[in-house]
Protein backbone atom coordinates (compact mmCIF):
# COMPACT_ATOMS: atom_id res chain seq x y z
CA UNK A 1 0.00 0.00 0.00
CA UNK A 2 2.66 2.41 0.69
CA UNK A 3 4.26 2.06 -2.77
CA UNK A 4 0.78 2.98 -4.39
CA UNK A 5 0.60 6.36 -1.89
CA UNK A 6 3.98 7.02 -3.55
CA UNK A 7 2.93 6.59 -6.62
CA UNK A 8 0.06 8.99 -5.62
CA UNK A 9 2.23 11.62 -4.37
CA UNK A 10 4.46 11.66 -7.22
CA UNK A 11 1.38 11.74 -9.87
CA UNK A 12 0.42 14.53 -6.94
CA UNK A 13 3.06 16.85 -7.77
CA UNK A 14 3.19 16.42 -11.22
CA UNK A 15 -0.64 17.21 -11.26
CA UNK A 16 0.04 20.70 -9.30
CA UNK A 17 2.92 21.65 -11.28
CA UNK A 18 0.57 21.16 -14.72
CA UNK A 19 -2.11 23.33 -12.85
CA UNK A 20 0.43 25.57 -11.69
CA UNK A 21 0.43 26.60 -15.78
CA UNK A 22 -3.21 26.03 -16.31
CA UNK A 23 -4.68 27.52 -13.49
CA UNK A 24 -7.62 25.95 -13.06
CA UNK A 25 -9.99 26.52 -10.15
CA UNK A 26 -11.78 22.62 -10.41
CA UNK A 27 -8.35 21.27 -10.98
CA UNK A 28 -7.31 22.53 -7.77
CA UNK A 29 -10.42 21.39 -6.28
CA UNK A 30 -9.79 17.87 -7.19
CA UNK A 31 -5.70 17.90 -6.55
CA UNK A 32 -6.53 18.98 -3.03
CA UNK A 33 -8.82 16.79 -2.29
CA UNK A 34 -6.83 13.61 -3.60
CA UNK A 35 -3.80 15.58 -1.52
CA UNK A 36 -6.12 14.48 1.64
CA UNK A 37 -6.85 11.20 0.99
CA UNK A 38 -2.93 10.50 -0.31
CA UNK A 39 -1.67 11.88 3.20
CA UNK A 40 -4.53 10.37 5.28
CA UNK A 41 -3.40 6.69 3.96
CA UNK A 42 0.12 7.68 3.88
CA UNK A 43 -0.42 8.89 7.80
CA UNK A 44 -1.85 5.29 8.14
CA UNK A 45 0.97 3.47 6.37
CA UNK A 46 3.57 5.22 8.59
CA UNK A 47 1.75 4.59 11.17
CA UNK A 48 1.87 1.32 10.65
CA UNK A 49 5.42 1.03 9.68
CA UNK A 50 6.97 2.76 12.74
CA UNK A 51 4.55 0.07 15.25
CA UNK A 52 6.15 -2.99 12.84
CA UNK A 53 9.88 -1.85 13.00
CA UNK A 54 9.52 -1.11 16.78
CA UNK A 55 7.84 -4.64 16.89
CA UNK A 56 11.41 -5.93 15.37
CA UNK A 57 13.65 -3.81 17.89
CA UNK A 58 14.97 -6.18 20.56
CA UNK A 59 15.31 -3.73 23.12
CA UNK A 60 14.55 0.02 23.65
CA UNK A 61 18.09 1.04 23.13
CA UNK A 62 20.04 3.81 20.92
CA UNK A 63 18.56 1.99 17.61
CA UNK A 64 14.68 1.86 18.84
CA UNK A 65 15.55 5.63 20.15
CA UNK A 66 16.82 6.53 15.95
CA UNK A 67 13.43 4.60 14.86
CA UNK A 68 11.13 6.46 16.58
CA UNK A 69 12.73 9.70 15.86
CA UNK A 70 12.43 9.04 12.15
CA UNK A 71 9.42 8.07 12.27
CA UNK A 72 8.01 11.15 14.64
CA UNK A 73 9.76 12.68 11.82
CA UNK A 74 7.66 11.17 8.79
CA UNK A 75 4.46 11.67 10.31
CA UNK A 76 5.32 15.10 11.01
CA UNK A 77 5.77 15.80 7.67
CA UNK A 78 2.56 14.44 7.12
CA UNK A 79 0.52 16.11 9.02
CA UNK A 80 2.14 19.13 7.73
CA UNK A 81 1.61 18.58 4.10
CA UNK A 82 -2.32 16.72 5.06
CA UNK A 83 -2.63 20.25 6.94
CA UNK A 84 -1.60 22.20 3.90
CA UNK A 85 -4.33 19.99 1.47
CA UNK A 86 -7.25 21.21 4.06
CA UNK A 87 -6.60 24.78 3.75
CA UNK A 88 -6.25 24.93 0.18
CA UNK A 89 -9.53 22.30 -0.29
CA UNK A 90 -11.35 24.64 2.75
CA UNK A 91 -9.80 27.76 2.76
CA UNK A 92 -10.91 31.05 0.96
CA UNK A 93 -9.56 31.72 -2.38
CA UNK A 94 -10.41 35.16 -2.38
Amino acid sequence: MGSIMFMGLIGLIIASLVNLFLQSTMMDYIVSGIGVLIFTGLTAWDVQAIKRQLEMAPDAGESAQKLALLGALNLYLDFINLFLYLLRFFGNRD
